[in-house]
């Protein structure tokens, strides 16, 4: 039973990136990550994976004359290294046309709110700006919108109140979980299908 091939792509720390790195080396997870891409050369991400053994891939937008040309050097990158699922885990650029076509409805995300509640950047500050109770986690499919993508799991996480830094901290433990407990069963229908084929 071959592992789906997926790239990962962050823009900074990487703490999701681990974890699942971690569930693809105890086989919690059946993947395996054959690259990292980022569009910041000095992410912590980048640390991370070099620890792992992972491969990285860094592209600035500014060095590329439009965004078109930026994602289609990443599209060329991914298509060498045979990448069948793109996974953003704290990607902080909206994913365009380019990649959307290469990869159409298997690029997949995780976001820090229940959506369609505080989409777009700092969700947890949104949250505690607006005095919810709950906020949460949602891991969707990735469109053309700010996290509009059709939505694939979501949990519930208390709000810790005005403490940014504690509800952080328990969203990114249910993040860690929910994401690849989610992969796992976006993954199984590509093995049950190769295998009855048999």
């Amino acid at each position: 039973m071959g592992k789906t091939k997926i790239a990962v792509f962050a823009s900074g720390s990487g703490s999701n990136f681990e974890a699942i790195a971690q569930a693809c080396r105890s086989g919690e997870l059946l993947a395996e990550i054959v690259v990292v891409i980022t569009d910041r050369p000095a992410a912590y991400v980048i640390e991370r994976a070099k620890k792992m053994n992972i491969p990285v891939a860094a592209y600035e937008a500014k060095a590329f004359r439009s965004k078109e040309a930026f994602e289609k050097a990443i599209v060329e990158r991914l298509a060498d290294d045979g990448v069948e699922w793109l996974v953003l885990a704290g990607y902080m650029r909206l994913i365009g046309p380019t990649l959307l076509n290469a990869f159409p409805s298997r690029i997949v995300n995780i976001h820090p709110s229940l959506l369609p509640a505080f989409p777009g950047k700092d969700a947890i500050g949104q949250a505690i700006a607006h005095g919810v109770k709950v906020t949460g986690v949602t891991v969707h499919l990735v469109d053309e919108g700010m996290d509009t993508g059709p939505i694939l799991a979501q949990q519930a996480v208390a709000v810790v109140h005005n403490d940014l830094e504690k509800t952080a901290q328990s969203i990114h433990e249910v993040e860690h979980v929910l994401y690849k407990e989610t992969l796992q069963q976006l993954f199984k229908p590509i093995y049950t299908t190769s295998e009855s084929q048999k």
